[in-house]
């Protein structure tokens, strides 16, 4: 009977515990998006590309199965990197804008920008994001889309390879 109650109460311990962990682990995910901005784009001009949004829960749990347990979702951070070719810069750029969408793009809202970039900059970039805005709308849908609204200062020698890395935070759905 003793043996019973101790496995009773470490499993109860063992299994809040993992709770409170996965809550812990899931408040904060990550999406990347891969935008290719081409060598035709102008100079002092505002252009975009527009690329799908990925996060490893969706490619892990299928796209949109586990949207109920989460809600108020906000942009934390955003970070872009150039990765072809090497070494590029960001200095080309002007100002760095980024949207997201709906897979559809029937809704779309301004979730960073970064304004005034040093040409001096290396090939990686944080931008100011807007962490008030709840995103509950778009990261629930099956697919996410990225918009990157920029204006180029340099014209370049090839296309420019950009990986955007989007971090949210949510908080755990207990209405579910």
């Amino acid at each position: 009977m003793k043996r019973s109650i101790i496995a009773f109460v470490l499993s109860a311990a063992i299994l809040s515990a993992c709770s409170a962990i996965q809550s812990i682990v899931r408040s904060t995910f990550p999406y990347t998006a891969t935008l290719s901005v081409p060598l035709s784009s102008s100079t002092d001009v505002v252009q975009s590309v527009t690329s799908q949004a990925s996060s490893f829960d969706q490619i892990f749990t299928g796209q949109g199965s586990n949207t109920k347990a989460i809600k108020d979702i906000r942009l934390s951070t955003v970070k872009l990197e150039a990765t072809f070719p090497s070494g590029q810069s960001f200095g080309v750029f002007k100002s760095l804008k980024i949207y997201i969408s709906r897979g559809d793009s029937s809704l779309e809202q301004l979730i960073a920008t970064r304004d005034n970039i040093a040409s001096t900059i290396g090939s990686s970039i944080m931008l100011d994001a807007d962490t008030t805005i709840l995103l509950d709308e778009f990261i629930k849908e099956s697919t996410v889309r990225i918009r990157l609204e920029y204006v180029k200062r340099d014209v370049t020698n090839a296309d420019i390879t950009i990986k955007a890395s989007m971090d949210f935070n949510a908080a755990p759905n207990t209405s579910k």
